[in-house]
């Protein structure tokens, strides 16, 4: 790219926090803004300088937007700076020995049309551009590994368990039952519509499934489903959901704690009968995708041979162009987004 060489300046439109938020977000927390960016990285650093492909809308980021006294385990978002996450971009520039122009990379970048990465870290080569470059936000991705990992190494499914996935039809969820059906589990999942209840059947292969605002009672809905109890439960939204779900596991049963969704735009979280773990010997694990790390390459060639056999599938909500960014992060806990939300900035 010989402008490139050059310096060549170009617009650079961003997403920045405005204001550091309570309750549930809205668009206006957010502002989309035009800035310039000089098309260089600085002689002799291992920098890249990428053009973002694709950004990636995860709950997470929610966390992000308020101001922590005691810090979190990511760092919170600065008012007047670029939101950033993980996303799929190419390589413009690049003094990193790793990394050449041209180059397709999935990791950590901002919520912009350019991103400089001083020292590409969280940075991975796309392997397989066999699939839309997209699935490196998601099944492929960060949210697949997170399932990957959960499911097998906190949890430990085995065939014949019972396994219940709550935010079933969302980007990690959809991957935790599909991979707890090829395991050879009995799986059910909630979700927040007739339409995502629909899908996690039809398309994701769940043995049954349920929409959780139709539930007058959790507790029983459950049983419905489970008259024998869970083994596994993989955690994406706290609450009340899973003080019910503590009522129905089975002796020695396992909680995967990846989220807790409905407890992110609270000010103080709701409380949960945690005394149901000692009765029944239940173990309850968080844990952090970034632990598995170290796995994701073979979690890569795993999941790129379940999907290029169909054994799993994935749904994405697209949103088009950076001004669609913050909508689309709000709409997360609106419940408006059908499986993963993804934000395309550019294709190509």
């Amino acid at each position: 790219m010989a402008a490139a060489v050059g310096g060549e300046e170009v617009t650079n439109r961003q997403v920045i926090l405005k204001r550091y938020v309570t309750g549930c977000p809205m668009v206006e927390d957010m502002e989309v803004v035009t800035g310039t960016l000089r098309l260089a990285v600085p002689p002799g650093s291992p920098a890249v300088l990428v053009k973002n492909l694709y950004l990636s809308c995860d709950p997470y980021m929610r966390t992000r937007m308020t101001r922590h006294a005691v810090p979190s385990f990511v760092p919170d978002y600065v008012p007047g700076k670029v939101l950033d996450n993980c996303g799929v971009s190419k390589v413009v520039l690049s003094g990193h020995p790793d990394f050449k122009p041209g180059d397709l990379l999935w990791g950590v970048t901002g919520w912009e049309e350019y991103t400089l990465i001083p020292n590409p870290v969280f940075c991975h080569m796309i392997n397989h551009r066999e699939f839309p470059l997209s699935y490196y936000t998601g099944v492929l991705g960060v949210p697949g590994l997170t399932a990957y990992a959960g499911l097998f190494e906190v949890a430990k499914a085995k065939k014949g368990e019972c396994v219940f996935v709550s935010a079933a039809a969302g980007a990690v969820g959809q991957i935790v039952g599909q991979l707890a059906k090829l395991t050879g589990c009995y799986v059910v999942g909630s979700a927040g519509s007739d339409q995502k209840v629909n899908l996690l059947k039809t398309k994701f292969g769940f043995n049954d499934a349920f929409n959780y605002k139709k539930e007058l009672d959790l507790n029983a809905a459950l049983k419905r489903c489970f008259p024998h109890g869970i083994d596994v439960y993989f955690e994406n939204v706290g609450g009340a959901m899973l003080d019910a779900v503590l009522h129905n596991m089975r002796h020695r049963g396992r909680v995967a704690v990846c989220g807790q969704v409905s407890q992110y735009n609270l000010e103080w979280p709701d409380g949960v009968d945690l005394f149901r773990l000692v009765g029944n010997h239940i173990r309850m694990e968080g844990f952090l995708v970034s632990d598995y790390l170290g796995e994701y390459h073979r979690f890569e060639e795993e999941m790129a041979r379940y999907l290029n056999e169909g054994k799993v599938v994935c749904v994405e909500d697209v949103a088009e162009g950076i001004e669609a960014a913050p909508a689309a992060l709000v709409g997360l806990f609106a419940g408006r987004n059908v499986g993963k939300q993804v934000v395309a900035v550019a294709r190509e």
